[in-house]
């Protein structure tokens, strides 16, 4: 019996002098905890909402807190898999809480918001509610507490990018409004005055400067020098804070793997930026349209250049190859874009580029003319004259909204293809098509046409749209 009783005496007292050291422990553990945050090597929050055990564990467990962040973890890619999205945004915050220096954490439910959960809606107000939560909580938590982390910032610009830049999404063009309007708000209208937001010269400048730091986290001195390096850019779109942040991360890079993530964001962002980085404000009916923005074909063509350059010197001959084709293909858009703005000397310019850049893709005996009528009668075909008409009205139609729209340029340029495609459909310039053909109707007269059409009340352009036009015409 004397041993018996022995043996439980010595498990009672080694129980509790376990019981005193994971007492002890936890004491300590606050105390390096308080030291870590100190000196910027952790975070520990408490953990909100969670189950008293899960609290009890963290807190006598300490340093085995990853631990605990793996079985939660595992929990919930269990529930994504079983597509329990929102039941998943809980174990995030907890995992985050437990492991913040771990990325994969906040892309994977920055992802979950922005993506699985925002699609579970209907209306655009409550999916964009989940897709800024997603940007949120990269830029505004995830950042703070891992500055360096090249990751962060490409899934960042990513989000600008992909899920409010492109139209995959039903809901894009709400969350391209609602960005707008925030950063028209932030910015002062449109173009941002950089100088004044550096150094804002009054109180109404400063809020706005302390509201882009303080809300967007972004710094108007290196928006001036990404708008000097790709611009002049359209900073209320979200292609544009696409390379923002990749130009942030730039900079702290620190293998050529994540240079050319963050190159290849900036230029399929710089793509963006060119075929429809142009806002253009509708004051008559409340919306926004999207036209490409001409003014920086150099740099565009530049960044495809550098991409080339970027994926030969990685030994990736067959992704460098597909760039250069894109690269071909974006010269002949911007040739036809800047011909139907009436940018006719750029136009040239860049067609000359385009013959001397890829000989043997461009016809070396075309001209200009030729060219981007060409363009015009890929998908109408040379001799369909009902197709013709169909290409001049189209033309006239779109000047004279252009014209009522105050977009000057647009205006003349499709003016000029119309009256580019009838002459030369009816072979009055040189080297249009030849033989006999049933004749146009004339210019003028589809002109004329046209804009009864519009000014029709019961069918045309809206009342208002329709005055200003009329006070355009003259």
């Amino acid at each position: 019996m004397k041993p018996l009783h022995s043996s439980r005496f010595r498990k009672g007292l080694l129980g509790l002098l376990v019981l005193a050291l994971m007492t002890g422990s936890a004491f300590v553990q606050r105390s390096m905890n308080r030291a870590r945050a100190d000196l910027g090597l952790t975070r520990s929050e408490p953990l909100e909402n969670a189950p008293p055990l899960l609290v009890f564990s963290t807190v006598v467990l300490g340093g085995f807190r990853g631990l605990i962040a793996n079985a939660l973890w595992i929990r919930a890619m269990e529930m994504q898999d079983e597509g329990r999205y929102f039941e998943m945004i809980q174990l995030h915050d907890w995992i985050t809480k437990l492991t913040p220096h771990v990325d994969a954490v906040w892309v994977v439910s920055a992802w979950n918001m922005s993506y699985n959960i925002s699609i579970k809606f209907n209306e655009p107000a409550d999916r964009w509610r989940w897709v800024y939560a997603g940007i949120q909580l990269i830029r505004d938590q995830a950042l703070k507490y891992n500055p360096h982390d090249v990751e962060l910032y490409r899934e960042l610009g990513w989000h600008f990018q992909h899920k409010l830049g492109h139209n995959l999404d039903d809901a894009h063009l709400y969350y391209k409004s609602r960005w707008a309007g925030m950063m028209t708000e932030v910015l002062g209208g449109g173009r941002p005055n950089f100088d004044d937001l550096i150094k804002p010269p009054d109180d109404t400048w400063a809020a706005r400067a302390k509201r882009l730091h303080d809300e967007f986290k972004m710094d108007p001195e290196v928006m001036k020098e990404v708008d000097e390096e790709y611009g002049p850019l359209e900073w209320r779109l979200p292609e544009t804070s696409a390379i923002y942040w990749a130009c942030v991360g730039r900079k702290m890079v620190k293998t050529d793997d994540q240079l050319i993530k963050l190159r290849r964001l900036i230029f399929q962002s710089m793509q963006l930026a060119f075929y429809r980085g142009r806002l253009i404000e509708l004051a008559w009916n409340q919306t926004v349209e999207f036209g490409p923005n001409l003014d920086i074909v150099d740099k565009a063509s530049a960044s495809y250049e550098e991409m080339v350059a970027a994926e030969r010197a990685g030994g990736n001959e067959s992704m460098a190859q597909n760039i250069s084709n894109a690269h071909k293909n974006f010269l002949r858009d911007a040739v036809y874009f800047l011909y139907v703005h009436a940018r006719l000397k750029e136009a040239q310019q860049w067609f000359t580029y385009l013959k001397e850049k890829y000989p043997e893709k461009v016809d070396q005996a075309q001209s200009l003319d030729d060219y981007a009528l060409a363009r015009i009668e890929e998908d109408a075909g040379e001799t369909d004259q009902n197709r013709q008409i169909s290409n001049i009205m189209g033309a006239l139609e779109r000047s004279f909204v252009y014209l009522a729209t105050g977009q000057d340029d647009l205006a003349t340029g499709n003016l000029l293809v119309a009256r580019k495609i009838h002459a030369r459909y009816t072979g009055e310039i040189g080297d249009g098509p030849s033989g006999e053909r049933v004749p146009l109707p004339p210019l003028a007269s589809m002109r004329e046409t046209v804009l009864k059409d519009l000014l029709n009340p019961e069918k045309g352009l809206v009342p208002e749209l329709a005055a200003r036009l009329k006070t355009a015409l003259g």
